[in-house]
């Protein structure tokens, strides 16, 4: 092993293939990182000593002493190479490694074991009446039947949130976590998976979500409930159905969300920091896999742009159900868990 300073000099000692004395101590100078400048000959012998070769061999220890023909011919075999790469023909697309496929499969079977996209088991819910079909607010309708809605919005998102909790418990990376780290990284990541989950279920045409037998849709941006509520995310829903994503990239999205290294309270931050930055990997290496170039080369950037985006909608909307339920109690009781709700 050499360092490539003196790799360098026996290279060009060797090539200019000169005779050299020592001036000093007669081939006996120390050589040093410090001194091996002072005496050419003897860091020379000291290269030899060290098993460099003159020949041009191929041993483990020697190296290739190169003529100057060879060196033009090796520059002009590289600058054709990279040429080639920088031309028009498409990069090669590496696949997915075999334990990013099994994350995949993870992640999906979770998803379809705990996401029941017909609301067939949803039921007992708070609302005006068990048999509509159709939440619809407007600006003309009273107030009160506005904030008549808010249990039954409570109702739906606790379905959602206990989903979701199970969707967590079914993938093995995460009950290989400390209790505390699950209580934490689901407290600040349910609402966002929730989102996701729900964008699945969302009909870009009608600006409605399309929940089985239920169908919700909200007209008047302005009111004062979607203003409150729902304008943020009825519009991060609109962004995001527009990127088309495939049902792999969803759970992508929230298994990304859910291992979230800086929640409050996560203290074996390393260990989710490494497990997101898998899922994110996966996630990227999925996109150069199966989407075509260069149509979805920027597809990787939109998703984690999304994310980010839904990181402060989740703060925001946590401060808006905290400023309404201190006014209109609404809340489940899992729901006051999640969102830190102090009894009054």
């Amino acid at each position: 092993m050499t360092c490539e300073g003196c790799k360098g000099f026996f290279r060009r000692v060797i090539k200019r293939n000169v005779r050299l004395r020592c001036p000093f101590r007669k081939g006996a100078c120390e050589i040093t990182q410090k001194t091996r400048r002072q005496c050419q000959a003897c860091r020379l012998r000291k290269c030899l000593d060290s098993g460099m070769k003159k020949e041009n061999t191929h041993t483990e220890l020697a190296i290739v002493i190169m003529s100057d023909a060879a060196v033009e011919q090796r520059r002009a075999l590289i600058k054709r190479k990279k040429t080639e790469q920088l031309g028009t023909q498409a990069p090669e697309v590496k696949g997915l490694t075999e334990e990013q496929q099994k994350m995949i499969l993870e992640l999906m079977d979770a998803q379809m074991k705990t996401f029941d996209t017909t609301f067939s088991h949803f039921k007992n819910f708070r609302g005006e009446d068990g048999t509509i079909r159709n939440y619809k607010y407007s600006a003309d309708r009273p107030g009160k039947e506005i904030i008549s809605l808010l249990p039954h919005m409570a109702d739906l998102s606790t379905y959602m949130f206990k989903g979701i909790i199970n969707f967590a418990k079914v993938i093995s990376y995460f009950r290989e976590l400390p209790i505390e780290d699950q209580i934490s990284l689901l407290k600040g990541a349910t609402f966002e998976l929730c989102i996701l989950r729900f964008n699945t279920m969302f009909n870009a045409e009608t600006g409605s979500w399309e929940c089985g037998r239920f169908s919700y849709y909200f007209e008047d941006p302005a009111g004062g409930l979607q203003q409150l509520l729902l304008k943020p995310v009825l519009k991060f829903h609109y962004m995001l159905k527009k990127l088309q994503l495939h049902n792999e990239e969803y759970v992508l999205m929230q298994a990304i969300s859910l291992f979230s290294p800086d929640r409050p309270g996560v203290v074996q931050r390393c260990v989710v920091d490494q497990l997101q930055e898998r899922f994110t990997m996966t996630l990227k290496a999925y996109i150069e896999c199966k989407r075509p170039q260069p149509e979805y080369r920027f597809l990787f950037l939109k998703i984690i742009a999304m994310l980010t985006e839904l990181r402060s909608i989740n703060a925001q909307h946590t401060k808006r159900v905290l400023q309404i339920e201190d006014i209109h109690p609404f809340a489940t009781p899992l729901m006051r868990e999640l969102y830190n709700i102090m009894d009054s």
